[in-house]
């Protein structure tokens, strides 16, 4: 009989999916331990009940099991979507799932979610996607009677705060001309609240164990007709040019080198794949995907981080 779930721990946490999974865990009554490397990165999930924040750097084995210990179940979301000096894919999305898997298998906890991505395979020309894929497997070989796994794949995430869309916006507000590559890419983007209560209502659910979950909204949208949605819900007039595959890549390569990398040579190798599911929303999560347009004029158009701040407030039930 599978135990019963009372204390969970979160790696990335304080992140976009991170807050609002935390936020329902809490909601739902579960103890919410936040692993971070920052403690002042997670000040806003401190106003909920049932949450502790504790800096640990989950890259180290022996502060990893420290964190674990006592913990019913993890839910681990760290991921990069660009590498840098010391943050590989392969030391992200391969070595550290397999590393939390036999943490918890040392530590006798039960339950495992992980994050990964919608297209994940070891074929893909994406090294994203290919890490994505080797850290399902990981997980996956560690899993058995002792360990329950579930894997959640989504497409891109929208919500308010998100990389996605409102990247979008800023591109939209500064520039007239918005010269886009791989303007045909098909995407389904999903409401990260959707995302959220799949995470937790799988938590203690058996039908759920061993499973892996493509996650998308209920719309595919083309790249070029998602950035036309935020110029006309922004009520700007702009230009759009959808970028020749040659020039698409050329461009993908030189953005890779500017700071923050605002693209890749991997993001394009990515976008050619598309994000989209070739089923619905799974049944056993009870739910009805949103709809982008829903959610999406309500935080593009005033989407500040006081406001972000106010909203998770309100969620705490604090108003004051």
């Amino acid at each position: 009989m599978f135990m019963k779930i009372r204390k969970i721990c979160v790696l990335g946490g304080s992140g976009f999916v991170g807050s609002h999974i935390v936020h329902r865990l809490s909601a739902a009554g579960y103890e919410v331990k936040v692993l971070t490397r920052r403690r002042d990165r997670a000040r806003h999930l401190i106003l909920l009940p049932n949450v502790t924040v504790e800096e640990c750097d989950v890259f180290f084995d022996a502060a990893l099991q420290r964190a674990l210990n006592g913990c019913d179940a993890v839910i681990n979301l760290i991921g990069i979507l660009h590498e840098s000096r010391g943050r590989r894919f392969k030391k992200v999305h391969v070595n550290l799932p397999s590393r939390i898997a036999e943490a918890c298998l040392a530590a006798g906890i039960p339950r495992l979610l992980q994050m990964s991505a919608l297209q994940a395979s070891e074929g893909a020309e994406s090294n994203y996607l290919r890490s994505r894929a080797r850290g399902e497997a990981a997980v996956m070989q560690a899993a058995h009677e002792s360990l329950k796994v579930t894997i959640f794949r989504p497409s891109v995430i929208f919500g308010r705060g998100d990389s996605f869309l409102n990247l979008f916006a800023r591109v939209a507000r500064f520039t007239p001309v918005i010269a886009l590559p791989c303007s045909q890419a098909r995407f389904q983007p999903v409401f990260v609240e959707d995302v959220a209560q799949a995470f937790v209502s799988s938590v203690e659910n058996p039908d759920t164990f061993g499973e892996i979950y493509n996650l998308c909204g209920p719309r595919i949208y083309t790249l070029r007709e998602l950035m036309r949605y935020v110029t006309d819900t922004l009520k700007l007039r702009r230009v759009i040019i959808g970028l020749s595959d040659p020039i698409a890549r050329f461009q993908a390569w030189v953005m890779g080198w500017l700071p923050g990398k605002p693209m890749t040579l991997d993001d394009y190798h990515a976008m050619k794949v598309g994000s989209v599911c070739d089923c619905p929303f799974p049944e056993v999560f009870r739910l009805q995907p949103t709809a982008l347009e829903a959610v999406a004029p309500g935080y593009l158009t005033d989407d500040t981080p006081r406001n972000a701040y106010l909203d998770f407030r309100a969620r705490a039930g604090r108003t004051q």
